[in-house]
């Protein structure tokens, strides 16, 4: 795997985001609250998209959720993952409330909606640690 390509397919981190890949690279799954309502959201602006309010801070969070859909890739669309077809990519709502796209760091023997899953955190062939998630049950 061509550790640039992948490298280039991963977000810029920037000044808001920090506190994201900060709690990765921690082994803690973080996300913006709502310093108004509390909501929590993923991923990262600037208001809240309920209350619209713009004060925020990062907590971590459970880091538990539920496998809510997923697609298994076939077509090499970035060559970065060309090693890695077929793949995986998951659609988890996380306990807190938000969606969050990532992959499961092991796929079990069957998949079904509502599978519990719990975030963990390896690090990449570009060596920023990421969040995946593993089947809890």
């Amino acid at each position: 795997m061509n550790t640039e390509q992948y490298a280039a397919l991963l977000p810029e981190i920037t000044a808001v985001n920090q506190p994201f890949w900060d709690g990765c690279a921690a082994g803690e799954l973080r996300l913006q609250a709502c310093g108004q309502c509390g909501r929590h959201r993923f991923p990262d602006s600037p208001v809240c998209p309920r209350c619209l309010s713009a004060r925020f801070s990062w907590e971590p969070v459970s880091g538990e959720g539920t496998l809510w859909s997923w697609l298994r890739m076939h077509q090499r669309y970035f060559p970065a993952f060309a090693d890695e077809v077929p793949y995986l990519v998951a659609y988890v709502r996380l306990a807190e409330g938000p969606f969050m796209i990532s992959s499961l760091a092991e796929e079990p023997a069957e998949l079904s909606p509502d599978l519990p899953v719990r975030a963990v955190f390896v690090p990449s062939p570009s060596g920023r640690v990421i969040c995946k998630f593993r089947v809890t049950a």
